[in-house]
């Protein structure tokens, strides 16, 4: 299974990025997929994860409102619709993947490379 992760760049703050994660070597069905991300000097957070397998999404607090998780499963993608930037989501945005359920993709071996995010205030 291999990730790629692409769609990150500097933006203003009250700015949008979507970012895409491309999933090769298995199909999405019942996989679980997450973003999280790790800015310099902090913990790796989760910030969104969809189930393929019965459809529930999760968003951490503070991306509520902001961020929208979605998937395309004729192009085996996994999005994520990011609005009204802030300078604290700035980040190395990842996606990983595990089956089945949300609360085991932390645990994953399953990593893309990361894309960074920049929003300047």
């Amino acid at each position: 299974v291999q990730l790629v992760e692409s769609g990150g760049g500097l933006v203003q703050a009250g700015g949008s990025l979507r970012l895409t994660c491309i999933v090769s070597g298995t199909t999405l069905e019942n996989y679980a997929i997450g973003w999280f991300r790790q800015a310099p000097g902090k913990e790796r957070e989760g910030v969104s994860c969809i189930s393929r397998s019965d459809g529930s999404k999760y968003y951490l607090d503070s991306a509520k409102g902001r961020f929208t998780i979605s998937s395309d499963n004729a192009k085996n993608a996994v999005f994520l619709q990011m609005n009204s930037l802030k300078s604290e989501d700035t980040a190395v945005y990842y996606c990983a993947t595990a089956p089945f359920s949300c609360s085991i993709v932390p645990d994953t071996n399953y990593w893309g490379q990361g894309t960074q995010v920049t929003v300047s205030s």
